[in-house]
């Protein structure tokens, strides 16, 4: 090569600034320096010329000698090329590309290397923030253990797998990598394509989200929200799968447990509202009864002589207690029907109706009954209990038209916490059940059993207050009915009653003794108040009947002046439900004002307001002559004994 050739490749090599071009002699010192070699450095020509390559090297680089092993390797081989950290002349550090070739004469001759250097800072950099990113990410995925997330292949199968996936299906990385998708379906789902069906959909649109159940290693359900998301390369080619899993079955049970509350609620609310219309409309027939009967009663003493008449009006009698014990029932539903729970013994109260149990079954049915031999004591109104219990053999009854076989049980329960299936607090109770063989109810009708006037038996056949009449009778004694039937499989009706708190204060269930019809009192002055003119009239007619004098008022300000005015009243029977001032408003000013006063409340409600009229005597209502009768009596027993006290 000429000196021209020379200098002008000198030239080009000074002018390559991106590049640190140097010549290095064998022993690895510096015998040339171009600029790119100084703007890599910060080193001029004058400043390196003669010095080892070492003084470019870090410290742990120049620990391991790699200096000498690049030269030995590129004198050996002819060349090497290598990547590592350098050091500049002002001690900052950069990561540097290097390649040295050996460097021979025409005849073979070794002389050097020529060493090209590139500055490789900001790649390096960029790769390992890329790198620590990775790893971040890979970290995060690992340690998110309530989201299984993992990738799958275009053909779903199981290319990553994070703890989370770990945590909520059972199956350790080695277990599952490779195996498809379709491993976390039910058999169902399996066989119906769902698997393929979901991927499809992501593949085509970009994202499938869905829930189901999905099955763990151990067999086991759960409930699960899924997400599965196309990936995409940098081509757009598509090259897998993406899938978040979340197990939500605490959440759905949450929800159903919720959904149950607020149908609980709607039903609760919808028979608290029929409850209140049913009592309302019981009231109001309580009251035309107790005219009626008093009237016919009255008649019924006058037309003693009068065999056909006597016929046509105890006809009319009849139906008007037949009537009277409807609204009974309608208010024991409403739960305001007044009761006299005492402590019964629930197996000599069943072996006291079995005949009558029987009979009313019928020939083609057979009631066998089941007891422990240990049964606590029930604390219920005893008379309503038999009703109750005859209204659910009678339904199962007319539930097996073609004959069957009832079975009446009963066993001792006891609730430890609420949360019940019976909705309950926590206590001892006592479950009564009646068991059929009959046809059952369907689920629409089982929601509709125990509304009043609800009935499947047809026209003329029955009149939809049985259970309604029972489901009063339990909410109203503590407890609850429980009502289970599915079509054609028969029905279980459930009553469950609170124990007894003790045994010893059991009373026999026993029938009334007769009460004569006239009273034993003898004549006393009565104030009869109801805002009824109606009521009061028939009222004041049947005292009359008796032997006594009476005088009415017609509301609670008309009863206080009459009182004011005359003081010679030895008794006074009044209506609870009255406008402006109510009976016990009424009462607790008469007993203010006339202690000694006895005192009579007539009504249909059992729900009066707590320790409201304590020594007040109560008359429920509809009520007959002989009721009115024993409590007149009662009235005048305790009057004198308190003043042969005083």
């Amino acid at each position: 090569m000429n000196t021209t050739g020379i200098n002008r490749y000198e030239l080009l090599v000074d002018s390559v600034v991106d590049y640190a071009i140097c010549l290095i002699n064998l022993d690895g010192t510096i015998a040339s320096w171009n600029v790119g070699c100084e703007r890599s450095t910060g080193y001029v020509a004058a400043e390196v010329l003669g010095k080892h390559i070492r003084m470019f090297y870090a410290d742990d680089a120049l620990a391991a000698d790699e200096p000498t092993a690049a030269l030995v390797t590129a004198h050996d081989e002819g060349r090497v090329e290598t990547e590592g950290w350098r050091v500049r002349k002002d001690g900052s550090q950069y990561w540097a590309n290097v390649v040295l070739d050996l460097v021979k004469t025409p005849d073979g001759t070794a002389i050097g290397y020529a060493s090209i250097t590139r500055d490789l800072t900001e790649r390096k950099q960029a790769e390992d923030r890329l790198r620590r990113s990775e790893e971040q990410f890979r970290l995060l995925l690992q340690g998110v253990g309530d989201c299984a997330i993992y990738m799958l292949d275009p053909d779903g199968c199981i290319t990553s797998w994070n703890t989370g996936a770990q945590r909520i299906k059972g199956y350790t990385r080695e277990e599952i990598l490779g195996k498809h998708l379709s491993t976390f379906y039910t058999l169902e789902d399996r066989a119906a394509g769902e698997p393929q069906r979901a991927l499809g959909l992501a593949a085509s649109t970009g994202r499938f989200e869905a829930e189901g159940w999905r099955v763990r290693k151990d067999g086991s359900s759960f409930w699960a929200h899924v997400i599965i998301d196309r990936i995409n390369g940098d081509d757009g080619r598509h090259v897998g799968f993406a899938k978040v899993t979340r197990d939500i079955t605490a959440r759905r049970d949450a929800d159903a447990a919720l959904a149950d509350a607020r149908e609980a609620l709607f039903q609760s609310q919808k028979l608290e509202a029929v409850g209140q219309l049913t009592g309302g409309v019981a009231h109001d027939f309580n009251n035309l009864l107790m005219a009626v009967i008093g009237s016919l009663e009255l008649l019924e003493v006058r037309l003693s002589h009068d065999p056909h008449a006597l016929n046509l009006l105890g006809n009319a009698l009849a139906g008007a207690r037949r009537g009277a014990a409807l609204t009974k029932r309608m208010l024991a539903f409403a739960r305001k029907q007044e009761l006299q729970p005492t402590s019964i013994d629930l197996k000599a109260l069943v072996q006291g109706i079995s005949s009558l149990l029987q009979r009313s079954a019928g020939p083609t049915i057979t009631i066998d009954t089941v007891f422990p031999l240990a049964l606590h004591h029930i604390l219920v109104d005893g008379n309503q209990l038999e009703l109750a219990l005859l209204n659910l053999v009678m339904n199962a009854r007319d539930a097996m038209p073609s004959g069957g076989h009832i079975i009446i049980t009963a066993k001792n329960e006891t609730i430890e916490q609420s949360g019940h299936r019976s909705a309950l607090p926590p206590g001892g109770y006592v479950s009564l059940s009646v068991t059929d063989d009959g046809h059952g109810m369907d689920a629409a009708t089982l929601e509709r059993a125990t509304e009043p006037f609800f009935t499947t038996k047809g026209i003329g056949k029955g009149t939809g207050l049985g259970l309604s009449m029972v489901h009063g009778l339990a909410e109203q004694s503590g407890g609850r009915l429980l009502l289970r039937s599915e079509a054609g499989r028969g029905t279980t009706a459930e009553l469950w009653l609170p124990m007894a708190m003790t045994a010893e204060d059991a009373l026999t269930h026993e029938p009334e003794a007769p009460v004569p019809e006239n009273s034993a009192s003898g004549a006393q002055s009565i104030l009869v108040v109801d805002d009824d003119p109606l009521i009061a009239m028939t009222m004041s007619a049947v005292l009359n009947d008796l032997g006594h004098i009476t005088v009415e008022a017609n509301s609670a300000r008309e009863a206080l002046e009459q009182l004011s005015q005359k003081n010679y009243f030895d008794l006074m029977i009044t209506d609870y439900a009255m406008p402006v001032m109510n009976g016990l408003q009424l009462i607790e000013q008469v007993q203010a004002r006339w202690p000694h006063l006895p005192i009579i409340l007539a009504t249909g409600y059992a729900e009066l307001p707590e320790g409201s009229a304590k020594s007040v005597l109560r008359l429920p209502k509809p009520f007959g002559r002989a009721d009115l009768v024993r409590v007149v009596d009662a009235a005048a027993a305790a009057s004198a004994n308190r003043k042969t006290s005083a």
